[in-house]
């Protein structure tokens, strides 16, 4: 099996008829040149520097650059700032980049996606930046990847290789690499075609007999299958354990707060804020791929756990979604979604729509009306005076009426967190309790599991008279320990 996962990696280097390559780096992007056979061109040694490429249908912007997701609702993100966070991404792997634009199309060509005089201009920057590769950002097929390495003598990546890349470096337990795996030789199993093309010209069988290049090609896609099947079985194991962890929960139990959002929302440093937690929290995307739970107290007593997930993006690959189901399962059975939103970018609205539109196909119900989850407009810091008081008075006719809080300042923690309570606190009860002045045990008790409303002194008995309010499961053993002090004055 070994072998086989050592061969199937071998396959991700390979290059179209035109590159001959002898080495990878770790990341599996930049090629250098071997020696080239006759006829066969030199794929230029990559020095990190990269042409960002941001593809716009000019026929159909209503549906250019959304999420394409059944669930998603069509809001369009501007050129601009998918130019923004498409360049995001290639920093994220440490990219230089040499030039990033925004390209129109009227027609997308199904051998090169843009037009010929498109192509032409965009060789033409690529040798003059000296980049090693390209990056489109939009769905691209195997074939014209393979044409447009071979026109502009560089390797090129779609979106979503780029974001399989990201994943690759971030993933850090033995769960995310699986995942990552798995979704990565889903998508390369896909373009073997494409990488095997040079073995094209070993043909040598006749009638329905096949040469080489067929026997090897199928080949590598048996052992391709192998290994995501394999992968496959790993991943159920993973599925088996992390039930019974959940499982295990259920039993204390407590309530599961899931932190979900676009990426760079500011999600891990809420987590952190939060739960006084270290987990990696940089403004960049895709910061965080592994999941964090830490244990929360709330003001009423209530614990809750709090989960911290990956971020979510436009056009995020379907693969992904599948691959990190395992993961994304904490969400699908979360008892409160906290939807972190950066409010103060400017397309906040368009990314609360892929997001949502991942969240529905999940299975999760994203309907205001009668869904569980609670925004929070994070960064509250980064508004105007004017424009935070706009966002404020707009909050209050929300149906969901969101959280306004700063992850930075602390701004608006506290509210959070009482709005949390609330809302897992829908079957709480208000209690009229009388402590016996002895018992200062069950009074700590007290103070410590249930939120104290209002306390007065009897000047006769010394009892204590409190007004609380509380969870079902905390009612019970009060009311326990109340007939205990009772039994034992």
């Amino acid at each position: 099996m070994v072998k086989a996962a050592t061969k199937a990696e071998a396959i991700f280097t390979r290059a179209p008829a035109a590159h001959v390559i002898d080495k990878t780096t770790d990341d599996g992007i930049f090629e250098k040149p071997g020696r080239a056979k006759p006829g066969h061109e030199l794929l230029r040694v990559s020095t990190g520097r990269a042409v960002v490429i941001v593809p716009v249908l000019q026929r159909s912007h209503a549906n250019d650059g959304v999420r394409d997701s059944p669930g998603a609702a069509v809001v369009t993100h501007s050129p601009d700032d998918r130019l923004t966070e498409a360049t995001g991404l290639a920093e994220a792997i440490d990219l230089e980049i040499a030039d990033a634009r925004v390209v129109g199309i009227t027609t997308p060509r199904p051998s090169t996606l843009f037009g010929k005089g498109k192509v032409e201009e965009l060789r033409l920057l690529v040798e003059e930046t000296g980049a090693g590769l390209v990056i489109v950002d939009h769905a691209i097929t195997p074939v014209q990847q393979s044409n447009l390495e071979k026109a502009w003598n560089a390797k090129v990546l779609d979106r979503t290789g780029l974001i399989l890349e990201i994943f690759g470096r971030r993933a850090r337990t033995r769960e995310g690499r699986l995942q990552v795996e798995l979704a990565h030789l889903t998508y390369q199993k896909g373009r073997l075609v494409r990488a095997w093309t040079h073995l094209e010209r070993q043909r040598g069988g006749g009638g329905f007999l096949g040469g080489p290049g067929e026997a090897q090609l199928e080949l590598d896609r048996r052992i391709l299958e192998t290994r995501i099947e394999s992968i496959k079985r790993e991943l159920a194991q993973v599925v088996k354990t992390r039930e019974l962890h959940r499982a295990g929960r259920r039993k204390v139990p407590y309530p599961i707060v899931a932190i979900v959002g676009y990426t760079n929302a500011g999600k891990s440093t809420l987590f952190n804020l939060v739960t006084g937690a270290a987990v990696l929290a940089k403004d960049q995307v895709f910061a965080t791929l592994d999941p964090t739970m830490r244990e929360v107290k709330l003001r009423s007593g209530r614990r809750i756990i709090l989960s911290d997930t990956v971020g979510f993006i436009s056009s995020l690959p379907t693969m992904l979604v599948a691959a990190f189901r395992a993961t994304l399962e904490e969400v699908i059975e979360a008892d409160l979604i906290l939807h972190v939103r950066d409010i103060s970018h400017p397309e906040t609205d368009a990314q609360a729509a892929d997001v949502e539109g991942v969240l529905s196909d999940l299975g999760v119900d994203t309907v205001p009306a009668h869904s569980h989850i609670l925004e929070v407009w994070n960064k509250i810091d980064l508004l105007s005076p004017v424009t935070r008081e706009e966002a404020t008075n707009m909050s209050r006719f929300q149906e969901r009426r969101p959280a306004l809080v700063s992850a930075i300042t602390g701004d608006g923690i506290p509210e959070l967190l009482d709005a949390i309570d609330t809302r897992l606190g829908a079957s709480d009860a208000v209690l009229d309790v009388t402590l016996p002045a002895h018992d200062g045990r069950l009074l700590a008790w007290v103070h410590e599991n249930t939120d104290v409303l209002t306390r007065t002194t009897d000047e006769v008995t010394g009892a204590l008279r409190l007004t609380l309010r509380t969870t079902p499961e905390n009612k019970a053993r009060l009311e326990a320990q109340l007939r205990k002090s009772t039994d034992n004055r």
